[in-house]
């Protein structure tokens, strides 16, 4: 599972305006993480929430749907989710122009 972690963490870092990079479990724990400690339990606590409210609303629309990914872009970052089943894989990147 390691090698596996780093090499998410690989390909997402090869990817230009990446800011960080944040692996949770199913369990919303930070596994491995590119960016600080307090950021990292910030995003970690409010894209879990975000993740299971936005997968309940796409099966309550469509029950043979799932969520795929969830991309939000601000001011500021633009914040790439992916969850999966094994992992939830935050990319925290600067708006490209």
């Amino acid at each position: 599972m390691s090698a596996e972690i780093e090499e998410i963490l690989k390909r997402y870092q090869s990817y230009p305006n990446v800011v960080g990079i944040i692996i949770l479990d199913p369990f919303a724990i930070p596994i491995k993480t590119t960016m600080d400690y307090t950021l990292t339990v910030q995003y970690a606590a409010v894209v879990n929430t975000l993740a299971i409210k936005a997968a309940k609303m796409v099966t309550n629309l469509d029950a043979n749907n799932e969520l795929l990914n969830i991309r939000l872009r601000t001011k500021v970052h633009e914040v790439i989710v992916l969850p999966s089943e094994n992992y939830i894989i935050i990319v925290v990147q600067n708006p490209g122009t």
